[in-house]
């Protein structure tokens, strides 16, 4: 029989090796949540929202083991675990306090004054493929959207963080949710995509890259499944000419470094202006070589390892050519001499079109530094990409930056002035190859849902 293994990447050590299910068992598990689903349809969104509630007691209770797991399984901070477990807390009872306005019925008129209501209906099993950097949090985001709508959800979590996928699991029963209703998967690819042309399963969200985003809809596209898609970024940090550089430079090492640079909504391209480049670069790679890198256990480290071997040697690769085609170091880019999947800051210089510091995602602590003439180069920079999650404009002029973000800042996000990943009240996705849909701020409560127009006399 096939099997998983999780290991540790800050260590090497092999963590627990979980058997993958077999295409019937599998399709057990989807059958299971889609009876399971029968019943809970059925109850009310205030019905529902407790066991949101309880859920999110239990977590913030767990937080410790929570977050101890995760950093053994992909090298998170510790203490990013714990943030971690507290945003999911977070969505969750937002998710509970604001789901029945949310999905309330509307009333509406139709024809000369008759009455029509508008239900937002669940649909049934909601199928999550999600990714391994954070191993509570894409669950939980797109868990608890579905279960107050009134979705059952089957997930198939990324193999290097199986454990978390199933003990989330057993806290959810834990809080009341029938035993059923989600359902944890462990599977390899191929009997994913089989999964996704079920007839049971209703609809698809899968956060990771955009390859997997392409491949996904086809497959969903072809069984006519509807998608929301999560995907990754290269985010363009702008740093203009008004720019407080010592602010910029704050929150873009925080931005660069947070999830050890491991974050779809990441600062990754830092796009400064000729009037204060020499500033902002003196100073963020001063302090991007102060960072401390180590056991992601400790209080004190600052960048822990990546995800895994393969994940180190990704990123190394995508810095070697870049170097390639003329790109230059400013700090780190060396291969540590320690045991673990560790990559220490870095920050590259003349990166233009053509690197893959410049077109792809990089997905670690490694920041490209582009210059732009002025700020209207530097807008056009930051749009000049396939990708549309996220970004950030440093500028003390806010009336000006707002107007360039919600104007000419081609992504579904942009911070102004700080740098941040995910709030419960606002919305969260990206457009062109970021994906499409929208999870958090109530649009993620919508996503899978049949807005049902019923005509009354």
């Amino acid at each position: 029989m096939s099997t998983i293994t999780t290991t540790n990447p800050a260590t090497g050590q092999t963590i627990a090796t979980y058997p993958l299910m077999t295409e019937a068992e599998a399709i057990a598990k989807v059958e299971a949540a889609h009876a399971a689903f029968q019943d809970w349809r059925l109850l009310s969104h205030a019905d529902r929202a407790p066991i949101l509630t309880r859920l999110a007691e239990i977590l913030r209770r767990d937080a410790e083991d929570l977050a101890a797991l995760m950093t053994r399984e992909t090298g998170k901070l510790l203490k990013d675990g714990l943030t971690e477990v507290e945003i999911c807390a977070a969505i969750l009872d937002y998710t509970a306090k604001t789901g029945p306005e949310v999905l309330a019925d509307e009333e509406r008129s139709h024809g000369k004054g008759s009455r029509g209501v508008v239900s937002h209906c669940p649909i049934g099993v909601i199928y999550s493929i999600q990714p391994w950097n954070f191993p509570l949090y894409q669950p939980v985001r797109v868990l608890a959207a579905n279960l107050m709508a009134g979705n059952a959800c089957v997930l198939k979590h990324a193999a290097i963080c199986t454990g978390s996928g199933l003990r989330l699991r057993e806290l959810c029963i834990e809080a009341g949710l029938p035993e059923d209703l989600f359902q944890v998967i462990v599977i390899d690819h191929d009997v994913s995509d089989r999964l996704i042309a079920h007839p049971l399963v209703r609809g698809v969200t899968l956060t990771g890259s955009d390859d997997a985003g392409r491949h996904v809809a086809a497959v969903a596209g072809k069984a006519l499944k509807k998608t929301v898609l999560e995907l990754g970024s290269n985010d363009a940090y702008l740093v203009l000419s008004d720019a407080d550089v010592e602010t910029a430079v704050k929150f873009s090492v925080m931005g660069r470094l947070y999830n050890n640079g491991q974050t779809c909504v990441s600062a990754k391209r830092f796009v400064v202006t000729d009037a204060v480049y020499d500033a902002f670069v003196a100073a963020y790679v001063d302090q991007m070589q102060a960072i401390v890198m180590g056991d992601p256990t400790d209080d004190d480290t600052q960048l822990g390892p990546l995800s895994s071997d393969d994940q180190r040697d990704t990123v190394a690769k995508q810095v070697e050519d870049s170097l390639a085609k003329g790109a230059r170091i400013l700090c780190g880019g060396t291969l540590p001499d320690r045991r673990g999947a560790y990559y220490p800051a870095t920050v590259l210089a003349d990166v233009v079109p053509g690197m893959p510091a410049y077109d792809d995602e990089i997905f670690g602590p490694v920041a490209a530094i582009i210059r732009a003439k002025d700020d209207e180069d530097a807008m056009r920079i930051a749009n000049d990409s396939r990708y549309g999650l996220g970004g950030g404009i440093f500028c003390k002029d806010e009336d000006r930056a707002l107007r360039l973000a919600r104007d000419h800042f081609d992504t579904g996000m942009v911070r102004i002035n700080s740098f941040g990943a995910a709030d419960p009240n606002m919305p969260f996705g990206g457009v062109k190859d970021s994906g499409y849909g929208r999870e958090h701020g109530g649009f993620g409560m919508k996503e899978f849902v049949n807005v049902k127009a019923i005509f009354l006399p």
